[in-house]
């Protein structure tokens, strides 16, 4: 696998029974025995818009007995130096501590230490130690929570794969929350509450010093080391749609367009922020594609009226769908009754008759939690994905794949029979719905410096990696669950397209190609045995087609049994996809 896909190696430290991964500034995989008990403990700084600071290491010290990092955050105003430490302290257990002193005032939203607990966790009983020292028996959610599952912590206990795993949090009140809500594959323990106000400061001088004991006691259970994945594929509903998201970048568009084909793209996504001055702009550059349009409209606070001079834009134009999200307010972000009845007016005052749809414009996080607020009579709904908004790791972007499929079933659930468009699927958020400061906007009505997402921090490297053609199709079989008719993937050119400014074809084209040709057909669905290793197929005029993907580190022997009793074997290259 490259470079560009992996970035720096982990390094392995190992204490006894301990083990775990150093990524960066995180202690990831925290294992007891051999099976992971903790997903992550890291240091995290967040400032005032939940945007997070570097945290640079500057010297690893290692020991027999404990691996300690002396750190120092940068960017974003802070100036936070000390230490981050992992030390055993006797028999089955081990503590993380972190040790921050702050050299400048400093306003955050979250300074401190995070936990990640396993995915598999969902469904487990759990004892939750409050500060008072009372204990309350409770559960991991099975289905992703919308809202927190534990708060008031001091402590975590239960038992997974055989083994007593008892945490204790000192430094500060700590909380849970479902992380899966951002296809984060973990439930997170932070502090500090939520409830309590923030920003919060940090004086010149202040420190932050919490730590997380971690007890484990048991025996593991017996795996089951099987050389070849076995996948089931089971005939269902048409597969979705493959769309793509307009291009955000500067002008000038590609001279010339390559397709992948009729069924592509099934739409072109385009978002409209009416309180830009180049909206018509990107408007006008994403009709030029002649593929419907998918249209997302962000209200303007300032003008309600925007909406009713906006609509008349889209007349004699392709309509795939269109909906409108408020950009402030209790329902920001999500379209609410009167962002609808807005649009919908709006739409027919212009003598436009189209699809309209409405969902969040962010996350799934916040159709899980307010889809209350949708009004009836919508004709689907929409989502947008990402994985790395938490975290950048190559190990978080593989991760969210398996939790993707439990979204796209919860959305689907949700959905009670209507079509459910997920997208823009990009790997880094198209816009920042947690800021507390307004967006980045152009200054002039062209698209010479782009829009939207192109005048955030938006562009991954790993865009360019020819291994994120095997993520796409993996990402494909884990959302295409049936209820989604459409996948919006990446945008068309630029640099979070599935091709160059020059118009020239990245990686990636390639599975977006595969996967727009089976869209339509009888769809071939089965569940990943490990989240690594993923297949999807349709049964077509020329035969049945599989496509199978393998985001592990190396080579997969993969068996996927067809309805009916037919078997295709290959194996499968690290970070690839093939056709079976």
């Amino acid at each position: 696998m490259t470079d560009l896909w992996n970035g720096e190696p982990a390094r392995e430290w190992r204490s006894g029974p301990w083990s775990l991964e150093l990524r960066d500034d995180e202690f990831a995989d925290i294992a007891y025995e051999g099976r992971v008990v903790l997903r992550s403990v890291r240091a995290v700084i967040r400032d005032r818009n939940w945007d997070t600071a570097g945290l640079v290491v500057d010297r690893v010290d290692s020991s027999g007995i404990a691996l300690t990092l002396h750190v120092h955050s940068t960017g974003l105003g802070s100036d936070l130096h000390g230490v981050v430490r992992a030390e055993v302290r006797g028999a089955g257990r081990l503590r993380v501590l972190a040790d921050l002193e702050s050299a400048s005032d400093f306003e955050t939203n979250r300074t401190g230490l995070v936990v990640l607990h396993p995915p598999q966790l969902a469904g487990s009983t759990l004892h939750v130690r409050h500060s008072d020292g009372s204990v309350v028996r409770s559960r991991f959610p099975a289905g992703i929570s919308p809202h927190q599952p534990a708060f008031d912590i001091a402590g975590l206990a239960w038992t997974h794969d055989g083994l007593d795993v008892d945490v204790r949090f000192t430094g500060d009140v700590f909380e849970m929350e479902d992380q899966r809500n951002w296809t984060d594959a973990s439930f997170k323990t932070y502090s500090r509450p939520l409830a309590l106000p923030f920003p919060y400061p940090l004086a010149t001088g202040e420190r932050v010093v919490q730590s997380v004991e971690i007890g484990v006691s048991g025996t593991p259970a017996a795996g089951v080391d099987d050389p070849v994945t076995r996948i089931r594929l089971a005939e269902g509903p048409p597969l979705p749609g493959i769309a793509v998201s307009a291009s955000t970048a500067p002008d000038p568009a590609p001279a010339e367009r390559r397709d992948a084909g009729g069924a592509w793209p099934a739409a072109v996504l385009v978002e409209l922020d009416l309180a830009s001055r180049n909206w018509r702009a990107a408007l006008d550059r994403a009709a030029a594609s002649g593929s419907p349009l998918d249209v997302r409209f962000v209200l303007a606070d300032d003008d309600p009226t925007a909406i009713d001079h906006a609509a008349p834009a889209l007349r004699d134009l392709p309509l795939a769908r269109v909906t409108a999200f408020p950009p402030t307010g209790p329902a920001r972000h999500v379209s609410d009754l009167d962002a609808i009845a807005a649009l919908r007016h709006a739409l027919t005052e212009a003598g436009i008759d189209a699809e309209v749809v409405g969902g969040a414009r962010s996350h799934f996080t916040e159709l899980n939690r307010e889809h209350h607020r949708l009004p009836r009579g919508l004709d689907g709904i929409v989502f947008s994905s990402t994985p790395l908004f938490h975290s950048l790791s190559t190990a978080q972007l593989v991760e969210a794949v398996g939790i993707q499929r439990v979204a796209a079933r919860q959305a689907a659930t949700m959905a009670g029979g209507l079509p459910v468009h997920i997208g823009p699927i990009s790997l880094r958020p198209h816009f920042n719905d947690v800021a507390t400061t307004p967006p980045p906007m152009p200054e002039h009505d062209d698209l010479r410096v782009g829009y939207g997402s192109a005048l955030t921090d938006a562009v991954d490297p790993r865009q360019a990696a020819p291994e994120l053609a095997a993520w796409t199709v993996a990402s494909a079989a884990a959302f295409a669950v049936p209820g989604v008719a459409t996948l919006a993937y990446f945008e068309e050119w630029g640099p979070r397209g599935v091709r160059t400014a020059d118009g020239e074809a990245l990686p990636v084209f390639d599975a977006v190609e595969a996967l727009a040709g089976l869209a339509g057909e009888p769809g071939l669905r089965g569940d990943s045995p490990d989240g690594l290793v993923w297949a999807i197929g349709a049964r077509t005029a020329d035969g049945d087609v599989v496509l199978a993907a393998n985001l592990d580190d190396r080579v997969r022997t993969v068996e996927v049994e067809l309805p009916g009793g037919g078997f295709r074997r290959a194996d499968v290259a690290p970070g690839t996809f093939t056709r079976l």
